[in-house]
């Protein structure tokens, strides 16, 4: 196989591809690493404020997967990642009426309004983020924060775990055409970011039913970036610059 492998290296590699293959594939590599950068802010920006601080912590995942179960899911929303949705005298109104039970009573005269103004643009019903238009729909999420739910993981698992692994798959083979790297390196850097992307996933699961587990989301989340970023710096290095200095 390593004979194979180094046969047909010597013919098609990274640096000696020509230059219509070069464009696509760094067309495509620049696309998915600027694609990578903003799930990277839309995670920050999501779970990332799941505590209502700044950036990704223990806390922000075990309120994500297991819940705050100190908390109502509003108030969580409404001081985590919804906190720069509304001004802060909203907010607390918000927060204070799904404190003392939701109370009916309050609905049309005082929340519905505000719900209108600051939420129902983006939860109307059928939306990947909930209804949030009547009384009945906003008043489910005044219950105890239990986190994601099971459905949701399932949902979200295996549009991650299809998405990204064929995003993996093609960098990989991109990666597989680069000079100067052993057979055996080139499995485990292709190998490592399913790996962690596995762990990832599994990591939601089992935070979900233990929030000691948090800190698997981080490791699996970092492993899987950095293979990703190594790969492609290597791929964009030896088909733009490893030409260059081999003529200079």
């Amino acid at each position: 196989m390593s004979t194979d492998t180094n046969y047909i290296l010597e013919r098609i590699s990274l640096p000696k591809l020509p230059l219509s293959f070069k464009i696509l594939f760094t067309g495509y590599i620049l696309s998915v690493g600027f694609g990578l950068l903003m799930a990277g802010v839309q995670i920050m920006m999501t779970h990332g404020m799941a505590d209502g601080k700044v950036g990704l912590s223990l806390d922000d995942i075990v309120y994500s997967y297991y819940g705050n179960k100190e908390g109502t899911k509003l108030e969580s929303k409404l001081n985590g990642s919804m906190k720069m949705n509304a001004p802060d005298a909203e907010r607390l109104t918000l927060i204070k009426w799904a404190r003392a039970g939701a109370p009916k009573e309050e609905w049309a005269t005082t929340i519905e309004p505000i719900v209108k103004k600051y939420c129902v643009l983006c939860h109307v019903p059928g939306a990947p983020m909930g209804d949030l238009g009547t009384y009945e729909s906003v008043k489910k999420h005044t219950e105890s924060d239990h986190g994601a739910s099971f459905s949701s993981l399932t949902r979200v698992s295996h549009i991650h775990l299809f998405g990204i692994g064929f995003i993996f798959f093609f960098i990989g083979m991109i990666f597989m055409l680069a000079e100067g790297i052993g057979c055996f390196w080139k499995a485990v850097i292709v190998l490592t970011p399913f790996v962690f992307l596995i762990i990832d996933i599994l990591s939601w699961w089992l935070t979900k039913l233990s929030p000691g587990f948090a800190w698997l989301t981080i490791i699996g989340g970092i492993g899987y970036s950095i293979a990703a970023t190594i790969m492609l710096a290597v791929s964009l290095w030896q088909m733009w610059i490893t030409p260059l200095r081999r003529k200079a």
